[in-house]
């Protein structure tokens, strides 16, 4: 009994036995010819497709809603008390086979996040007192060590802190290949072990993992209306009454009840209505599967708009981890290892970020341990002096080396030694490198550069961005112009605006505004948290492990890859086209139909017939969304090793 309830209270129960109820009373009235049974039976079927309709239409007239169940009913209802109980079988079962197809097609749309869900690990292998304990994911313990298995689903959030495999991150990152795993590395809930064994230390479980934020997201984000969507909720709210009106009119004027009736059917909005969140659910679903996290519809109709990306240099467009380039010797009397050397000694006082690739370059060399110099002073805007061995060396920029100069009171090397370390700058400089010079006594000794690498694939990015109908790509960093010119050049940026603090990044993209522009801004979440307010579509990188990036930005892109930016970008542009085609398919069947009942020849049967085709058109069009698409390999920038960049060079015992 419980299983033909639950079959009837399924998705085909209500189809199937009108349907058959339809057949029964066709052989009743054209083979046995008994047309009394025959119309009997057509009125049960019509009662049996129909109640569910006229159960909906109520409770949306309760709720103060005139929706496209109140039309089938009036209809349906009409068509029996008129005697075309024919008409009202077929609308009724045509609605209610439409209906079963529209929910198993909507929920091919819906895939992503079932996908998600079904990820979403149930039990973990615990280690407690030594011994390994199975309990649900949900009541593993912050601190606890989980066992991760080959096969395996990984149950939280966690770091290795033993072992080694290869975990299959597609459900957080969409990236298909295994990424391997090492102690101390960060691995996430709903990944799969593909080979070795890990242990890993929880570090978030239940709704506090990754994949529950995701999921959590893109809930929200597929039940989100975007501005068009409620546009047509509004629409249809005074469209459907406005049907029934013209039908009551029509029906009084001709005093033709029949083509009333067939006009209250082939005028249902049902294509129209559904047009727009098919193809945002779908999208969305899209963006989920390849790890591109988006707010909702309103955020997707806005990143299709997008003309204008705001970049930071470091750790954007950049890998964020300065490096030695040039060693630059002034002064013959110092050697490139001295000079180095020297330049380590007087930075391992110091706190500033460039200090580091000098020292780890230092060390590279086997120059030793430079120890602490006798007193450091940092010099704001300029560099910094320390004292080593009683004599004074400087490292930063010029003024800092004239201001030695003139403090040594060796005015007699202020021209020929900085006018040789000032050339020596500008070039690095234009070379995309930030140079240091060098001083010690007010003597110039030589320069020294650090560059921090420009990642291989932004390049490729910009160019995928300017594809995607990005008009411009600004950078926007607080690095000084010459060095920021350099690496914009190299990636291909239209526009660059170095020397910013964190307010005059918010100033440059609300300048972007007033020009006209729907800028995405591209940031950290941290230093650029002004600007990315500010932008129209605030884009976080690399967002998979970080709670607030997944929460807050309107994109986030759970990998660290610059090629996902034009991707998304080009996701919301195709979704926005999506929802277009499907308006229009929705709108001209509407207006066929009408032109077809007020020129004679669609009955009510063939109108609704033809409105759930449109409705099926419309999902199946929107499903076209998950294919994934596929790109072109991206173009990697030339090696830049030693002897294959002509900028990064060398020079020894030269004034350059």
């Amino acid at each position: 009994m419980n299983k033909i309830r639950s079959w009837w209270h399924g998705r085909w129960g209500v189809p199937v036995v009108s349907g058959l109820l339809i057949v029964a009373s066709l052989v009743a009235g054209q083979l046995l010819d008994a047309p009394r049974w025959g119309d009997v039976l057509m009125v049960a079927a019509a009662v049996v497709a129909g109640t569910p309709i006229v159960v909906k239409a109520v409770r949306a007239l309760t709720a103060k809603v005139v929706g496209i169940d109140l039309l089938v009913s009036v209809a349906s209802i009409g068509a029996v008390i008129i005697g075309e109980y024919w008409e009202a079988a077929a609308v009724t079962f045509l609605f209610a086979v439409g209906h079963a197809l529209e929910t198993a097609t909507l929920n091919r749309t819906r895939s992503a996040l079932a996908e998600l869900i079904a990820v979403a690990p149930d039990v973990a292998l615990v280690l407690r007192d030594g011994e390994q304990v199975e309990v649900p994911a949900g009541q593993v313990l912050t601190g606890e060590t989980v066992l991760v298995k080959n096969g395996a689903k990984v149950p939280v959030d966690g770091v290795v802190s033993g072992g080694t495999g290869a975990l299959d991150e597609a459900s957080i990152t969409g990236e298909s290949i295994p990424v391997e795993k090492s102690e101390g590395d960060q691995v996430f809930a709903g990944t799969v072990s593909t080979g070795g064994f890990l242990q890993v230390t929880a570090t978030g479980v239940g709704a506090d993992t990754t994949l529950a934020r995701i999921i959590h997201r893109v809930e929200e984000a597929q039940d989100a209306k975007a501005r068009t969507q409620a546009f047509m909720d509004r629409f249809s709210a005074w469209y459907t009454p406005a049907i029934i009106v013209l039908a009551l009119v029509l029906g009084l004027l001709t005093r033709d009840v029949v083509l009333a009736l067939t006009l209250l059917v082939i005028a249902c909005p049902g294509a129209l209505v559904i047009s727009i969140p098919v193809s945002i659910v779908a999208g969305i679903g899209r963006g989920a599967k390849d790890g591109i996290l988006i707010k909702g519809g309103e955020f997707l109709e806005t990143s299709a708009r997008i003309d204008a990306v705001a970049l930071d240099k470091t750790g954007t467009l950049t890998e964020g981890r300065p490096e030695l380039t040039d060693v630059v010797v002034l002064d013959p009397s110092v050697t490139e290892d001295e000079l180095l050397a020297l330049a380590a000694r007087a930075e391992a006082g110091s706190e500033h970020p460039l200090a580091r690739p000098v020292l780890e370059a230092a060390a590279g060399r086997g120059l030793g341990a430079p120890g602490l110099p006798e007193h450091t002073e940092p010099v704001p805007g300029k560099g910094i002096v320390a004292v080593l061995d009683g004599q004074r060396v400087a490292v930063g920029n010029l003024s800092l080396v004239r201001a030695e100069q003139a403090a040594a009171g060796r005015t007699d090397l202020v021209d020929a030694a900085t006018e040789s370390a000032r050339r020596t700058v500008e070039e690095l400089a234009a070379a995309g490198r930030t140079p240091m010079v060098l001083a010690r006594d007010g003597q110039g000794l030589g320069v020294v550069a650090v560059a921090d690498r420009i990642r291989d694939d932004a390049p490729e990015m910009v160019r995928r961005l300017h594809e995607a109908g990005v008009k411009k790509v600004v950078m926007l960093t607080g690095d000084v112009a010459p060095v920021a010119e350099a690496v914009g050049a190299r990636v291909g940026i239209d526009e660059v605006r170095a020397g910013l603090l964190p307010e005059d990044k918010l100033d440059a993209v609300a300048d972007l505004q007033r020009q006209g522009y729907t800028v995405a801004m591209v940031g950290d979440g941290v230093n650029d948290a002004p600007a990315l307010a500010t932008a129209d579509i605030g884009v976080a990188m690399g967002a998979a492990g970080t709670g607030v990036a997944i929460e807050t930005a309107d994109i986030a892109l759970m990998r660290d890859d610059l090629l996902k930016l034009p991707e998304a970008v080009g996701l919301a542009k195709r979704t926005v086209a999506n929802m277009r085609q499907n308006i229009v398919i929705a709108l001209a069947t509407v207006a066929v139909l009408m032109l077809g009942v007020l020129l004679g020849g669609v009955t009510m049967a063939i109108g609704m017939l033809v409105h759930e085709i449109s409705v099926l058109v419309v999902i199946v069009n929107a499903m076209r969304l998950l294919r994934r698409r596929d790109t072109a390999q991206p173009v990697r920038l030339p090696a830049t090793g030693p002897g294959t960049d002509p900028l990064e060079r060398t020079r020894v015992g030269q004034a350059a």
